[in-house]
């Protein structure tokens, strides 16, 4: 019994799941496609995002407590989460009408 006990609480400690599967995102003519992407609440999530512009972006979410540069022509690994259910706007730093959300369910 104390086994499980100990089991059970160590399983509380243990860190959240990362999501199946990644989710894309791509910056092109300084716009999200898709500007608006779903995840699973409560786990964590990786976004590959891809900047096909001629010039580096700034993925950035103040509510997320994310910010990664997007060199041009490359894709970068960002790592989220987990979150509750709603919604989490997401823009280009360096391109301030570049936006997106993050909706998680």
């Amino acid at each position: 019994m104390r086994i499980s006990l100990l089991a059970a609480a160590l399983s509380c400690l243990a860190a959240p799941a990362l999501a199946d599967e990644p989710l894309h995102l791509t910056i092109k003519d300084h716009q999200f496609q898709p500007a608006r992407i779903e995840a699973p609440a409560g786990v964590k999530i990786k976004l590959l995002v891809k900047n096909e512009d001629a010039m580096a972006a700034e993925f950035e979410s103040f509510e997320m407590n994310r910010e990664k540069v997007v060199p041009a022509g490359q894709e970068v690994p960002v790592f989220l989460g987990p979150f509750d259910k709603g919604e989490y706007p997401f823009f280009d730093d360096f391109h301030q009408d570049t936006k997106g959300v993050l909706v998680v369910r």
